[in-house]
């Protein structure tokens, strides 16, 4: 592999964790004289950087390596490496179920992959780096060995090149039953501020325009430099003054830590996203106890009502599980009341899926009838989306401000790309605006006139060709959006 230019392939699946970890891998092999390339077959090595929260992408990512079987018959030196939680969680099984994979790496030791593609390549054989176990030694050293590396940024694997995402937190240290994140990703810890105000530098510089923040519970971002206490509401203040970011926003966050000064800080910096991803999970108390949540119900509604009284232009969605072990009809309805009370801009819904290592596995049986868990997470769709569709017709007649992220998905399917196109973007509380455009408007600021609405989409009209002026990156109404990719678990 060694002379001419080596090719790089990537297949990213989950959270918006994993969107950034495999940007940081592309920057690393960049330098190791990669270049990425879509297709597979001419390909040197191929990495699939995977999930781990739902047993429906562990399967997809297993499907998709069976598919590149017959490439690495035909050229036995290709490397196929597995990344991220599923090899964080599976580690020695991923080898044994796909024999044919050369690298395990879990998301801690993404920084090792130069080293361990060279070690693949010379002959040493299959190549595992996973992070300790919670258990398998001092804090600090897991601590140490679950710290991803994050100074690396390659424009090209942006969702656009005016966004990005930075993080500011790994790892978790709430242990809800469900959840295989704080086995997968390690305990909770801020990184320093410097670090995440010099890289939200660096972004700027390179042409960024809104940067998420990311984190598993990213509003309980804390660190302490030795004189101060970092909170959230301190890291916004100090990006917030950063020339050229126009918009800031973050997910996802943690019910307990939506305190009163995060959210006045909020309201009071203009270039701060008025929107707001908070998982409920579940409206009943006797499910979120056996979630091991951390809050109640009465909880979660206070935090509403801090939101309503302090921001009361913020879009808030939410993550919802049915299904999950235990609950009842009863437990099903006081979910539906809570959705229908809360009006959420949107809800993540999933059917419980029990995932090895957790201790809902080890200790909770899985016991709700899968007709139940369709039945359920169908209804609760249903719901959801009857709310949505009110909340975005309200929009129609209104003018929002818009952040132009480039064609369309219908757009990008048709192969409609020429001068005039459908065209999208979000706007400041995360709204997704589609209208006809051309793709020069692409990262640029627009006032678009919404006429329609669906329950995920407002369609419109740009009302001028002129830039919004840099000065104002919030609308006066408050406009606001859909979350990105997949919430973080």
């Amino acid at each position: 592999m060694s002379g001419e230019r080596k090719r790089l392939y990537i297949e990213t699946v989950g959270c918006q964790m994993n969107v950034l970890d495999s940007e940081m891998v592309v920057a690393a092999l960049r330098k190791e004289g990669y270049e990425l390339t879509r297709d597979p077959d001419q390909a040197d090595a191929l990495f699939f950087n995977t999930c781990s929260v739902r047993e429906h992408a562990e399967e997809k990512t297993y499907s998709s390596l069976g598919r590149f079987r017959m490439l690495k018959e035909r050229r036995p030196e290709k490397l196929i490496g597995v990344l991220g939680c599923m090899a964080q969680k599976d580690q020695m099984q991923v080898f044994e179920r796909v024999p044919f994979v050369d690298l395990v790496v879990g998301p801690g030791q993404l920084h090792r992959i130069p080293e361990l593609l060279t070690a693949a390549a010379s002959g040493a054989g299959r190549q595992l780096a996973v992070s300790l176990d919670r258990k398998a030694g001092s804090q600090e050293s897991i601590r140490r060995s679950h710290e991803t590396f994050d100074p690396l940024r390659d424009p090209e694997m942006r969702p656009t090149p005016f966004q990005a995402y930075l993080r500011i937190q790994i790892g978790c240290d709430k242990f809800c039953t469900y959840c295989v994140v704080p086995h997968t990703r390690g305990p909770e810890q801020g990184r320093p501020p410097p670090q995440i105000l010099d890289e939200a530098r660096l972004l700027a510089e390179q042409g960024c325009l809104e940067i998420t923040l990311l984190g598993q519970t990213v509003n309980s971002y804390r660190f302490h430099d030795g004189t101060k206490l970092w909170r959230m509401a301190d890291l916004l203040e100090h990006l917030h003054l950063i020339d050229g970011l126009r918009r800031i926003k973050f997910v996802t966050n943690y019910p307990k830590d939506m305190t009163g000064e995060l959210l006045d800080t909020i309201a009071r910096l203009p270039k701060v996203s008025p929107y707001l991803h908070v998982p409920a999970q579940s409206g009943s108390d006797r499910v979120l106890q056996r979630m091991k949540r951390g809050y109640t119900v009465s909880d979660y509604r206070a935090m509403m009502e801090r939101i309503a009284e302090r921001l009361p232009q913020a879009s808030i969605s939410s993550d919802f599980i049915v299904g999950f072990s235990g609950e009842t009809d009863e437990d099903f309805q006081l979910t539906m009341d809570l959705v229908e009370q809360c009006q959420f801009k949107n809800s993540f819904i999933f059917k419980y899926s029990l995932r090895p290592g957790t201790k809902a596995a080890e200790l909770l049986p899985d016991d709700v009838p899968a007709e139940v868990k369709s039945a359920r997470n169908h209804a609760l769709l249903e719901l959801q989306d009857s709310i949505s569709l009110r909340q975005q017709q309200q929009w129609i007649g209104r003018t929002v401000e818009v952040l132009v992220e480039g064609p369309s998905k219908h757009a990008m399917k048709r192969g409609m790309l020429g001068d005039l196109t459908q065209m999208t973007g979000r706007t400041h509380d995360d709204r997704i605006v589609v209208w006809d455009g051309n793709l020069r408007q692409a990262g640029q600021f627009l006032p678009v006139r919404i006429v329609d609405a669906t329950a995920f989409t407002l369609l419109g009209t740009v009302v001028t060709q002129q830039v919004v002026g840099i000065g104002s990156p919030r609308m006066p109404d408050g406009a606001t959006g859909d979350p990105h990719p997949l919430p973080l678990a």
